[in-house]
């Protein structure tokens, strides 16, 4: 009995062997139809390889390249059919460029219509002929089986499409809708990452960080490669779930011609869309694209199409061979394909471009630059001007009060061109913000209350100083009060409204960075007051000390006042050279963005 259940056993495991034992010779003929090795498993499903021709036209009888190339891969099957009818048999045959590791096979009528592996040794690159037979099909399409482990494994990896001259795309059906991403074109998936060669001199390329590495994880990078009457355009940046971008007229938002690559469940779909103004955009039904391919490794989404340079009116795309404003922007993706808005401010190349023309390596900014300049300004009001100003009048009054310019004492002097310069470059920044937006924006969430807050304080205290009591005037110790407590409020309110500033799409400086640059000049200016006041209260103290009469002591103060002038002014010094740095820092970083 025991002996009867054992032969069971071995002939189930022979049995099972042999139903799913592989073809590790390549002799795959039984798999000519469905491409489907028998391993028993199911096929993965985003490639890791790509399928590759060196052209795009055929005729009869010509000899196309054909690449297959990823990571490490055992087996193989390629063929290349009727891209309308990809469940019809194998079309053409293939000749080979290495015996080594690749053979023919015939699938069907066609002989050597067909390449495999000929070992299970480990390859990362095949390279074939195929013949174009003088039957073919307008278009051509070649697919790829591809076995990288006996269990992991993928089925008809689609590869690019050929066609014959003339040859006119698929209409799509009629029931299409525009909530529907067209497939007419096939879409194949990229085993390497893009890269920056050729950028200025065969392509158009747009990156930020500018000359950034597009295999980096924080680069963005569009390109345009004119190819006679089509550009095949690349697109990558750090996405989970869409990159796109849109040719405009404008720097507005609106009226633009759009392409998407969004991220679906870990498949990227490739899409044109239209923008009407600040609307979700308009996912085309009809797809003018073709040659898609797309890659999502480590957080970086990829994808790459060919677009005609012109396309009938009633596409509704814009011809390519014209200048316009090159949007790119990423944001989140949701179920069923459905994308956000956008998180930060889009990439907007510096001018308009001819993306068909020379071919340029360039730049973006994610900041307008009327918010430019507006940030700009204010940093240097309320970093420099007002701080040094605020420095002058508290500490350097007794020091410089025997001096004069221009008829004034000259701390007074100093002050007051200090603050007045603080009011015209806040009066000139505050409105650039309302040119930019047309009016009030609602997005901008508590950052332009507290400007305008501050805007009235700004011009209050100007006004409020041309009103100033005599210096014995019982009223002026009230003016004082008054004039210390509106300033020290719309400094406050400043760095508040600085802080909420940084972070908003139109000027989103580089997070923690700007934080803490921000403590630390308020921490670096706390520091330094903190410093001479302690300095003045030793000087009183030593005052108070040697004399006993209250004329002496006056007499004594004004006396060591003048012996630590020496001290205040080095410290003064130093206060602007960090200031100015801080300033640098800042302008720095909003030039960057």
């Amino acid at each position: 009995m025991e002996m009867t259940r054992l032969a069971f056993a071995v002939w189930m495991f022979i049995f099972f062997y042999a139903f799913v034992d592989g073809y590790p010779s390549g002799k795959v003929r039984a798999a000519c139809t469905s491409m489907i090795p028998c391993h028993g498993s199911s096929p993965q499903v985003s490639p890791e390889h790509t399928i590759t021709v060196n052209g795009t036209e055929f005729k009869p009888g010509d000899k196309i390249e054909v690449h297959l190339s990823g990571p490490d891969f055992e087996g193989f099957f390629i063929q290349a059919r009727d891209a309308e009818h990809l469940d019809s048999p194998a079309v053409g045959s293939f000749m080979l460029a290495d015996r080594r590791l690749s053979q023919l096979l015939t699938c069907g009528p066609t002989k050597n219509s067909a390449v495999s592996h000929t070992s299970k040794a480990k390859k990362k690159y095949i390279k074939v002929y195929w013949i174009a037979p003088g039957d073919a099909p307008k278009r051509v399409q070649f697919l790829a089986t591809v076995v990288k482990k006996y269990k992991t494994f993928w089925v008809k990896i689609p590869g690019p499409i050929v066609s014959q001259p003339n040859a006119v795309s698929p209409t799509p059906p009629s029931h299409a809708t525009s909530e529907a991403i067209s497939t007419s074109h096939p879409v194949s998936y990229l085993s390497k990452p893009f890269n920056a060669s050729g950028c200025g001199s065969m392509k158009f390329c747009i990156r930020n960080p500018s000359n950034c590495d597009p295999e980096s994880t924080s680069c963005f990078f569009l390109s345009f490669q004119h190819e006679e009457s089509s550009v095949f355009i690349e697109m990558s940046g750090p996405s989970e779930g869409y990159l796109a971008f849109a040719l405009s007229l404008d720097q507005w938002m609106g009226g633009d011609d759009a392409y998407l690559c969004i991220n679906e469940d870990h498949h990227v779909h490739i899409s044109t869309a239209y923008l009407k103004g600040r609307s979700p955009p308009i996912l085309d039904s009809e797809n003018v694209l073709e040659d898609r391919s797309w890659r999502l490794v480590d957080g970086v989404l990829q994808c790459s199409f060919r677009r005609s340079i012109h396309l009938p009116t009633n596409k509704g795309r814009f011809n390519l061979d014209a200048n316009y404003y090159i949007f790119l922007a990423d944001g989140e993706a949701g179920e069923g394909g459905q994308i956000y808005k956008h998180r930060r401010q889009p990439l907007i190349a510096n001018g308009v471009y001819d993306v068909t023309g020379l071919p340029q390596d360039i730049g973006g900014s994610r900041s307008p630059r009327l918010i430019k300049v507006h940030g700009a300004l204010m940093f240097v009001a309320w970093i420099t001007t007002v701080s040094i100003g605020v420095i002058v009048a508290r500490f350097f009054k007794p020091v410089w009060s025997h001096s004069f310019l221009f008829g004034k004492e000259t701390w007074f002097q100093v002050h007051r061109m200090l603050m007045l310069t603080t009011v015209m470059l806040t009066s000139i920044s505050f409105v650039l913000p309302f040119i930019y937006r047309g009016g009030w924006s609602q997005q901008a969430g508590f950052h332009p209350y507290l400007g305008c807050t501050v805007m009235a304080l700004t011009v209050f205290q100007p006004l409020m100083a041309g009103f100033r009591p005599s210096r014995h005037s019982p009223r002026r110790q009230l003016f004082n009060w008054f004039h210390w407590s509106t300033g020290t409020t719309a400094r406050i309110l400043a760095v508040v409204t600085m802080f909420l500033g940084m972070d908003l799409p139109a000027l989103d400086l580089p997070n923690p960075w700007d934080t803490y640059t921000m403590i630390g000049f308020v921490a670096w200016h706390v520091g330094i007051e903190v410093l001479l006041e302690i300095h003045s209260y030793c000087l009183i103290r030593k005052v108070e000390v040697i004399e006993e009469d209250r004329v002496q002591i006056l007499q004594s103060f004004t006396s060591a006042e003048a012996e630590g002038c020496l001290f205040k002014q080095i410290v003064l010094v130093i206060y602007v050279c960090g200031n100015t740095v801080f300033l640098i820092a800042f302008l720095a970083a909003i030039n960057q963005i």
